[in-house]
């Protein structure tokens, strides 16, 4: 991986996750891991996040969908978080997941909704 793409993308993935997020994911890096944080900064977040086709917001809109249908519940809350700091509304959310339950079932969507309620709970307690 080249080091212009990882800056690159550690710089995006810091934007959108937050300083404290990638923080705490960097400094779980070890021996064992160390390539795939590095694959992860610099190919995901370097060379995809930061091609023009599609802005922030579509990319997060995505994601969760994506999440949702995966059933990855840690990376969905990481990245309701990432959609909301690119600007995606909690309507917005709504709306996404609700188009989920169609093409992905009623259950993925109904703990995508449990999910991102918990982040909105999480982030409104600490107003």
């Amino acid at each position: 991986m080249d080091s212009k793409s990882y800056e690159a993308g550690l710089k995006v993935r810091t934007e959108v996750l937050g300083e404290a997020h990638v923080q705490r994911s960097l400094s779980d890096v070890d021996d064992f891991n160390r390539e795939l944080q590095q694959i992860v900064t610099g190919f995901a977040w370097g060379q995809v996040w930061t091609r023009p086709g599609l802005s922030r917001r579509e990319r997060s809109l995505m994601n969760l969908a994506m999440l949702t249908a995966l059933n990855r519940p840690h990376e969905f809350q990481t990245h309701v978080r990432g959609a909301l700091n690119n600007g995606v509304t909690r309507e917005e959310i709504r709306e996404a997941l609700l188009q989920t339950a169609v093409y992905c079932g009623f259950p993925a969507a109904i703990d995508a909704f449990r999910n991102a309620r918990a982040v909105f709970k999480e982030l409104d307690a600490k107003r």
